[in-house]
């Protein structure tokens, strides 16, 4: 798919050229429609999908964003897409379900299938941010004595239902699960020997764990399909490792919309509307506006210090940027030590002492070259002011960065709304404090 492709498909349905529009639709494979509808204006989007075959507007339909799954039937109606709808899998309906109106939910839904309505079911029964709501209800799973041939009889009678047979869990008689068995132990096993014996243990997560937390497990160790769980171990479902990185995908995405004071645009940004876009930015920035006001009411409260010693303006900008920057280095390092389970609320010890030393160090070198630079050109002690408030800044904003997503953590805010900017902000001000009140004390004023 190129942008030729692109802007011819826009310019011949612009013209109302359909036949030839057609002829390139079909021409691509299912993918690349996808990824070329998205990136069309929303009435084009329509006019292009409304041209797909019936069989491949199902398939391409799931390919979708939800964002754009909720345009098409804003635009369709629901009664156009319910062929759709219902070929969607569980969860990936569920998400489309809490992204419509409950008007329009309620009247796909009586769309399904008893079937497929109770497997939705189980997916909308557990909280939107668990791994529960991403799970697939979908799956094969073998009793422990079950023979391998016996299973692979059930792979292929079921295997096109289901969104992975690479790894089936096997579970006892009350679904409670026992361990896994990879599909490759199933055919190299000999027919009549029960899986049982050869399953291996298993990695698995609670229907209720966090959803991004689970999904960087899964990612991080490679697990293909990752069994879920209920509160009493029984088997509920599977979560591939497809979803787990389209999970981790969407995280590193808002994460880092967040780190630069905005919020994730939820379609492509040249299809975004200009309020859209000043939508997603202009809430951190009164937050920012807010928080700065702080900083000029520290200014204001040591003006008096300021006019005895003017000099002292001048090396404000660059305690605010190194105190800023070196609490965003610490926080960014910890947020993702987070994400990756590397460590835990409960070591906020551990990461107060390392950061402590960290900003220590860094500040003692920072704070020589300071020194230097500031007593050759304002004398000693203007120096040893300017190396003492980077060795203090440091090892304070250092700290702070690191303890801020630990803080986030503990009461269930996500570590990525204490973004760059905001840490920025909290360690000018008290980065300005410690530098007047060091000036203060060793210039006597």
């Amino acid at each position: 798919m190129t942008t030729a492709s692109l802007r011819t498909l826009e310019q011949a349905l612009r013209d109302k050229r359909l036949p030839e529009a057609a002829a390139l639709l079909s021409s691509l494979a299912p993918q690349e429609v996808a990824a070329l509808l998205e990136q069309m204006p929303p009435q084009l989007r329509t006019i292009g999908f409304r041209l797909l075959p019936k069989d491949q507007a199902v398939e391409i339909f799931d390919d979708f964003d939800a964002e754009v799954q909720v345009e098409l039937i804003g635009e369709l109606g629901s009664a156009h897409v319910a062929e759709a709808f219902d070929n969607l899998d569980p969860e990936d309906r569920a998400e489309l379900l809490d992204e419509l109106p409950a008007s329009v939910a309620k009247e796909l839904v009586r769309t399904l299938s008893p079937q497929e309505r109770e497997l939705t079911a189980v997916v909308l029964g557990f909280p939107r941010s668990s791994v529960g709501r991403r799970m697939s209800p979908e799956f094969i799973h073998a009793f422990a004595d079950d023979t391998a041939d016996e299973v692979l009889d059930r792979v292929r009678a079921r295997g096109h239902q289901v969104s992975s047979i690479y790894i089936v869990p096997v579970v006892d008689r009350s679904r409670r699960l026992l361990g896994v068995v990879s599909l490759r132990d199933l055919l190299l096993a000999e027919p009549e020997e029960a899986v049982g014996p050869i399953a291996k243990t298993p990695i698995f997560a609670h229907a209720l764990d966090d959803a991004e937390t689970t999904a960087d497990r899964c990612v991080d160790r490679g697990i293909s399909a990752m069994p879920v769980v209920d509160a009493e171990d029984r088997l509920v479902g599977v979560l591939t490792l497809d979803d787990a990185i389209e999970i981790v995908d969407a995280a590193r995405d808002e994460d880092e919309a967040r780190a630069g004071a905005r919020e994730p645009l939820r379609e492509s940004y040249l299809l975004a509307s200009v309020f859209a876009i000043t939508r997603s930015r202009v809430v951190w920035l009164f937050v920012l506006a807010v928080s700065a006001i702080l900083t000029v009411n520290v200014l204001e409260f040591f003006e008096g210090t300021l006019e005895q010693r003017v000099a002292l303006a001048l090396f404000i900008p660059l305690l605010t940027g190194i105190g800023g920057n070196t609490g965003s280095q610490a926080a960014t390092t910890v947020t993702r030590a987070l994400a990756t389970g590397e460590v835990a609320p409960r070591d906020v010890g551990r990461v107060a002492g390392k950061e402590i030393r960290v900003g220590f160090t860094m500040g003692a070198a920072l704070g020589l070259a300071g020194f230097g630079v500031a007593a050759a050109v304002y004398g000693l002690d203007i120096g040893t002011v300017i190396g003492l408030t980077i060795l203090s800044v440091c090892t304070m904003a250092a700290t702070v960065g690191g303890l801020m997503p630990l803080l986030a953590k503990t009461v269930r805010v996500d570590p990525a709304v204490f973004s760059t900017p905001f840490i920025s902000t909290f360690c000018d001000a008290t980065g300005l404090i410690i530098y007047f009140m060091i000036a203060k004390t060793v210039l006597g004023i």
